[in-house]
């Protein structure tokens, strides 16, 4: 290797580091997890390669132009540049105007690029001390690997950092012995009760819910360093989970008092792999409330009954139905395409409410944040009051202003089995043509087919036209349809979400009702 070598080394070394974008983006999208980052290369395998192969092209054909011209400085200098033009322009190429979450340039991102441009200029050097710098094309074909390694020995530096505010978190809350701190967890539902306790103790308390669907420990971090001020009087912090042991650790910062837990059922059965395992990993929320706390579940009928009955800690139970287990209940429900009204009933009273919320499902996050408000002290009256100002979340079963005479549900954040039936049904209730746009569910594991069949079966029960979004991932959910004899000439399949809405405009009227059930984030596309 000679002292000129190193403009080769430089330029590919610097030509990956731009180029690796989508590959980044794909990583923050997996909110840096390594087996869904390789899950995600997997569904996108020629987008994944894509960079490197044409960087490596580049950088090959240069090597050849170099050796014709005897590989002098001039050569070496004319690789350097035109390598990292090509990175630069492939970087450019690879930046997904249309993304639906764009990369965001976060200091970990940011600490994740200074760490692969070491990587890569060692990986480089390497290579042309080894093998000779003519054979420096090769390294950009690996360089969705190269990304992970560079993930990997980021790593220890994130946990540092991250343990670093954590511990900071830790110690605020433990300055607030005062304050009241709830977790909720779930399979679904979990960030609309979080909205809704909110507003209902907005009644009594100053109260801090944890925005959007920030729900992982870095994300509660956040808030509560940022937050949380000393007037808040209540704490409510949604915790997700992929993996078991996720809500322990939410636990360990949070130390909450009460727990709530909305639902148990097929969600991110990629990583759990069981409906059991999901159901030990929601549960760590229950162990973690202390003797002196209480833990709140709703009657599903089925495992969140099941777990109910057997904790031993304080606990309370609500029902969409009267039950004589149940501490607060519902009856003389009556749901409408402008919101549903429904009497709140105790063994003490029976308060009539009315919500904005559609469908039975709504009612039934209702009836749950309502139990944990009796629990502290709110009255009835407070309680209904608090109701009657509940918004509907974002994206979340959300009545949206007419466009063209025709009505919008807007129910896109995500889907899952329970959640599609749910907004299947509250379709189901409204006058007119009824039209479902989607691309079906996903990350629920090896039952991911049968579950879109079953989507599709209920489908045709409820929408008179079917939008399918992605060919190839909707097949299970064409499938149902067929088997439930929904007509041939009602079913469209298109490639992505702007075919969809451009056919809707063309096919829509005055009178439609149209759902949109899920929209998948960017490394679920088929393009």
């Amino acid at each position: 290797m000679t002292p000129d070598d190193w403009f080769e080394i430089l330029g590919i070394a610097a030509g990956m580091v731009l180029s690796m974008r989508s590959l980044v983006h794909y990583f923050q999208l997996e909110s840096y997890q390594f087996p869904g980052y390789f899950r995600t290369l997997k569904r996108n395998i020629r987008r994944a390669l894509l960079p490197g192969v044409l960087l490596a092209a580049v950088s090959g054909l240069m090597t050849l132009l170099g050796m014709a011209m005897g590989n002098g400085i001039t050569a070496k200098l004319l690789y350097m540049v035109l390598t990292v033009a090509a990175g630069f322009g492939i970087h450019r190429m690879m930046k997904d105007k249309k993304a639906k979450k764009p990369l965001h340039m976060t200091p970990r991102v940011k600490r994740l690029y200074a760490v692969a441009a070491v990587v890569f200029l060692l990986l480089s050097w390497g290579m042309a001390a080894c093998l000779g710098a003519q054979w420096l094309w090769i390294a950009p074909l690996l360089l969705p690997v190269w990304t992970a390694l560079a993930g990997l020995l980021a790593w220890p530096i994130e946990k540092l950092i991250s343990e670093m505010y954590f511990r900071d978190a830790q110690r605020r809350l433990k300055e607030r012995p005062d304050l009241i701190k709830i977790g909720i967890t779930g399979s679904y539902g979990k960030t609309s009760v979080k909205f809704i306790l909110g507003t209902l103790l907005s009644e009594k308390y100053q109260t801090l819910v944890t925005p959007s669907s920030f729900n992982t420990p870095m994300g509660v971090t956040k808030i509560i360093r940022t937050k949380l001020q000393p007037a808040h009087q209540v704490f409510v912090a949604e915790m997700g989970a992929r993996h078991v042991g996720d809500i322990k650790e939410m636990c360990r910062l949070v130390h909450p008092t009460y727990g709530v837990l909305t639902s148990v059922g097929p969600q991110h059965l990629d990583t759990f792999k069981t409906i059991d395992r999901i159901k030990k990993t929601k549960y760590e929320l229950m162990d973690a409330v202390p003797e002196e706390g209480c833990c709140f579940f709703q009657n599903d009928g089925a495992i969140c009954t099941e777990l109910y009955e057997g904790t031993t800690k304080e606990k309370r139970l609500c029902s969409l139905k009267p039950d004589q287990r149940a501490d607060v209940w519902a009856e003389n429900i009556t749901v409408s395409p402008a919101g549903s009204s429904f009497l709140l009933c105790t063994k003490d009273s029976k308060t009539p409410c009315t919500t904005k919320l559609l469908g039975e499902h709504g009612i039934q996050n209702i009836l749950l944040a309502a139990t944990v408000c009796f629990h502290l002290g709110l009255t009835a009256k407070q309680i209904a009051r608090g109701i009657s100002k509940v918004q509907p979340v974002e994206h979340r079963l959300q009545l949206l202003p007419q466009q063209g005479g025709m009505t919008v549900i807007d129910d896109a954040f995500n889907s899952n089995p329970k959640g599609s039936a749910a907004a299947l049904q509250v379709l189901a209730a409204f006058p007119g043509r009824r039209i479902i746009i989607t691309p079906g569910m996903v990350e629920l594991g090896q039952g991911e087919e049968e579950y879109n069949r079953e989507f599709g079966r209920l489908m045709a029960k409820a929408a008179d036209l079917a939008f399918l979004v992605g060919k190839k991932h909707t097949e299970p959910i064409v499938e149902g349809l067929r088997e439930a004899g929904f007509p041939e000439e009602n079913l469209h399949v298109v490639s992505n979400l702007n075919e969809a809405t451009t056919l809707l405009h063309q096919m829509g009227r005055s009178g439609d009702v149209v759902l949109f059930e899920n929209d998948l984030p960017d490394n679920y596309s088929e393009q």
